[in-house]
C-alpha cells in the first residue's frame, strides 16, 4: 500500500511540474485529467481515489500514466474496432459519465442537469464496427458527433438516446458515417431519440432502418447542412412529432415501407405555429404536427400502397428548396375508415402553403395525387411541376381494390369507394396568386388536374394544366359547405381537358381578369362550364379569354366576346388586343369553336411564325409575342346562345345555340 501511496504522489508531482496529463485507464474506458484543471486528489482508506469529482476503486484500475496528451473539455471519445470499442473521457465531464461496455455495445449514463464549464458534452464517434450500439440516458441537452463512424446493431438501434431533451447528431466535414440496426430488435428506428434532434454537419449520413424507421424523435426533427441518404426502411424514412424543419442540406429517402417523411400531433391538442417575438424563438414549445422546408434539397422515392413522400398532421410550409419526389405504389383500403386511400408526394392534414422552392411531383399509382390537402391550399411563389399518370382506384363492398381504365365507369362508385389520379386535390379552398407558377398533367383516368372541394381563386402567378378528366374544378362535398365558386381575377391560366371541361365550376365561375386559355373537348363538353343545373353562372367580366370548345351556355358576359367555328389544328394563332400580342398553339383535338374575349375587341390570325416573347404555359404559348405571316381569321360578335344547361343543345351558340358549341 506504501508502494501505491508513493506512486500516485510521484504522479502527482510529476504532472504538477510538468503541466501534462494523468490518464487513468480502467477497462476499456481512459479518464484524461489535464495536470492544469485537477488540484487536489483525495486518497482515502487505502481503496479509493478521487480527482476532479470523479471518485476510482484503485482495484479497478488497471494503469496510470502521464503523457503530453492535449485534452478537449466536455469530450467523450468513442471508437469502434470490430467486436470491441473504447470510450476516452475529458476530466472535467469525467463525474457525469458512466460508461457500460459489451463488446462494441457502448451505454452511457450522463447525470449532468445543467451546462459544464458553460457547454454541453460531445460524444464524438468513430471507427467500424457490425455489432455494436451506442446508447444515451441523461436529462441535459448533448451532441452526438459523428467522424467516420461505420455501426450496425444486428439486435437493436444503432444510436439509442433516451434523454428527454435535445440532442444534435451532428456529421463532422469531409466525414461519411453509417447506421444500420437489425431485424430482430423491438426498437422504434435505427436512430432513437426520446426528445429533439437536430441533424446537421457539413458530412454524410447514411442509415438504414431494418425493424421500422430509419430516424424516429419523440420531439420535433431539424435539419440543416447535413447530406442524409435514408437508403431503405421498413417504416418512415424520418418520423416525428410536434414538428419538422428543414433548413438546408440534402435529404434523399428510398426504399421505404411507408412514407418519406412523417410528421404528427404530439398531444391531443395543436399549439399552431409558434411565431419569433422578442420573448420567444420561433417553434419554442410549438406542438403543431407541422412541416416546413425552407431550403436545401429533397429527393423522396416511396413505393408503398397509399405511401407519401411527406405527411404532416398540421399545416404544411414550402418557402423555399428543390423537391424531387416521387410515388409509385398503389392505392389501400383502410378498413378503419372505410374508404380507400391512395399515394401522394405531399399530403397535409391541415393547410398546405407554397411561397417559394422549385418542386417536382411526380405519382405513377392507381389513384396517386401529386399534392393532397383537407385544409387550405395557398401558393403566391415558388415553381411546381406535378405529373400523374395512375388510372383510378375502386374498391367492392368487401374493400377488395381494382383499377379502371375508363372515366365513366367511376359514375357507379360512391366518393368512399375510388380514388382518382389528381395533381392537385384539396378540400379547403385554394388561393394562387402573386409568382407562383404550377403546371399539372395527368394522364390517366378519372385524373383531374386542380380540385378544390370549396372555391378556387387565381388572382395571380402562371397555372398551366392538362387533364383526362376536368382540367381546373371547383366542387363542393358536404364536409366543407363551400360556395363551388372558382374566380380567376389575375395571372396567366391554361386549362385543357383531353375528355372534359377545361374549367368547370359547380357553383358560379367569374372572369374577371388575367389571361385564361381553355381548352374542352367537344359537345356536351366545352371550355367553361358552370353549374347552370342550380341556378349558377358564367360571367365574363375581365381579362383576356380564349375557349376552344365553346364557353356554358346562358353565360353573363359583361364583356364583349367574339367567336369563330374555323380554327386548325395543331396550329400557332395570334391574338391582338391593343398594343399586346398573345400568341397560342392550338391542341390536337377539341370542340369545333373558338371564343375570345378582351377588353377591346381584338384581332386573330392563324398560322402564324413566332420570332420572340415569353414563353408560358409549358411552351404553349408566348406573351408579348413578335409574330410574322398567317392570315386572319374573321370574328363574330358571341352573345351567349340560350342552351338548354352545361352542355344541353351543345352548350351555347350565337343567339339561338347555333353558334360555338351549338348543334354541330
Amino acid at each position: 500500500m506504501k508502494r501505491i501511496f508513493l506512486s500516485l504522489i510521484t504522479l502527482v508531482l510529476t504532472i504538477a511540474a510538468m503541466g501534462q496529463t494523468l490518464n487513468v485507464k480502467v477497462g476499456q474506458v481512459t479518464y484524461q485529467f489535464p495536470a492544469t484543471q485537477t488540484g487536489e486528489m483525495a486518497y482515502e482508506n487505502g481503496t479509493t481515489l478521487t480527482i476532479m469529482g470523479r471518485t476510482f476503486n484503485l482495484a479497478d484500475i488497471d494503469a496510470m500514466t502521464v503523457d503530453e496528451a492535449s485534452v478537449t473539455d466536455n469530450q467523450v471519445v468513442v471508437t469502434y474496432d470490430g467486436t470491441s470499442a473504447t470510450v476516452t473521457i475529458a476530466g472535467n465531464v469525467a463525474q457525469y459519465v458512466t460508461p457500460t461496455i459489451s463488446g462494441a455495445h457502448v451505454s452511457i449514463e450522463q447525470t449532468n442537469t445543467e451546462a459544464i464549464d458553460d457547454d454541453e458534452i460531445t460524444y464524438v464517434l468513430s471507427g467500424t464496427t457490425s455489432d455494436g450500439e451506442f446508447a444515451l440516458s441523461g436529462s441535459y441537452k448533448c451532441t452526438v458527433s459523428l467522424a467516420g463512424v461505420t455501426l450496425t446493431n444486428p439486435s437493436g438501434a444503432a444510436i439509442n438516446i433516451t434523454n428527454g431533451k435535445r440532442i444534435q447528431i451532428s456529421a463532422k466535414k469531409d466525414t461519411e458515417n453509417t447506421l444500420a440496426d437489425g431485424s430482430g430488435g423491438s426498437q422504434k428506428a435505427c436512430v432513437y431519440s426520446k426528445g429533439q434532434i437536430q441533424l446537421q454537419g457539413n458530412g454524410t449520413l447514411n442509415v438504414v432502418g431494418n425493424t421500422k424507421h430509419a430516424i424516429k424523435s419523440g420531439d420535433y426533427i431539424t435539419v440543416k447542412n447535413l447530406t442524409l441518404n435514408i437508403t431503405s426502411a421498413v417504416g418512415d424514412g424520418i418520423n416525428c412529432e410536434e414538428y419538422f424543419l428543414m433548413k438546408s442540406g440534402t435529404v434523399s429517402i428510398s426504399g421505404t415501407g411507408d412514407d418519406g417523411i412523417q410528421c404528427d400531433l404530439g398531444g391531443d391538442a395543436s399549439t399552431g405555429e409558434i411565431v419569433a417575438t422578442e420573448t420567444v424563438d420561433a417553434h419554442d414549445d410549438e406542438d403543431s404536427g407541422n412541416v416546413y422546408i425552407e431550403g436545401g434539397t429533397l429527393n423522396i422515392t416511396v413505393t408503398a400502397d397509399a405511401a407519401k413522400g411527406i405527411k404532416s398532421e398540421g399545416d404544411l410550409k414550402i418557402s423555399d428548396g428543390t423537391f424531387t419526389i416521387k410515388t409509385t405504389g398503389g392505392g389501400a383500403w383502410d378498413s378503419d375508415d372505410l374508404k380507400t386511400k391512395a399515394s401522394s408526394c405531399l399530403s397535409a392534414d391541415g393547410n398546405t402553403t407554397i411561397s417559394g422552392g422549385t418542386l417536382s411531383l411526380t405519382s405513377t399509382g392507381a389513384g396517386g395525387k401529386g399534392i393532397n390537402g383537407d385544409g387550405a391550399f395557398t401558393a403566391t411563389g415558388g415553381n411546381v411541376t406535378i405529373k400523374t399518370s395512375g388510372n383510378a382506384v375502386v374498391a367492392s363492398s368487401s374493400g377488395s381494390l381494382s383499377t379502371v381504365s375508363s372515366s365513366s365507369q367511376l359514375d357507379r362508385y360512391s366518393s368512399d369507394y375510388k380514388s382518382s389520379p389528381k395533381g392537385l386535390k384539396i378540400d379547403g379552398t385554394i388561393t394562387i396568386s402573386d409568382n407562383a407558377v404550377i403546371s399539372v398533367t395527368t394522364t390517366g383516368a378519372g385524373g383531374e388536374g386542380i380540385e378544390g372541394k370549396t372555391s378556387i381563386d387565381i388572382t395571380g402567378g402562371q397555372v398551366t394544366v392538362v387533364a383526362t378528366d376536368d382540367a381546373i374544378n371547383a366542387s363542393t362535398n358536404t364536409e366543407t359547405n363551400g360556395s363551388g365558386d372558382l374566380t380567376i381575377s389575375g395571372g396567366y391560366v391554361y386549362a385543357r381537358s383531353t375528355g372534359n371541361d377545361g374549367i368547370d365550376s359547380n357553383g358560379n365561375c367569374y372572369i374577371k381578369g388575367g389571361l385564361v386559355y381553355a381548352i374542352g373537348t367537344s359537345s356536351p363538353e366545352v371550355a367553361i362550364d358552370a353549374n347552370t343545373e342550380d341556378r349558377k353562372q358564367l360571367y365574363v367580366q375581365g381579362g383576356t379569354l380564349i375557349a376552344i370548345g365553346g364557353i356554358e351556355s346562358g353565360a353573363s358576359l359583361s364583356q364583349s366576346c367574339y367567336s369563330t367555328n374555323s380554327w386548325s389544328k395543331n396550329t400557332w394563332y395570334a391574338l391582338t388586343v391593343g398594343n399586346d400580342t398573345f400568341a397560342f398553339q392550338t391542341p390536337s383535338s377539341g370542340g369545333s369553336s373558338i371564343v375570345v374575349s378582351a377588353a377591346s375587341q381584338p384581332t386573330l390570325k392563324s398560322g402564324v411564325t413566332v420570332s420572340s416573347g415569353t414563353v408560358i404555359f409549358d411552351g404553349n404559348a408566348y406573351t408579348d409575342a413578335s409574330i410574322s405571316g398567317g392570315s386572319s381569321v374573321s370574328l363574330s360578335s358571341y352573345s351567349g346562345g340560350s342552351g338548354m344547361g352545361p352542355g344541353g343543345m351543345g352548350g351555347g351558340g350565337m343567339g339561338g345555340g347555333f353558334g360555338p358549341g351549338g348543334m354541330h
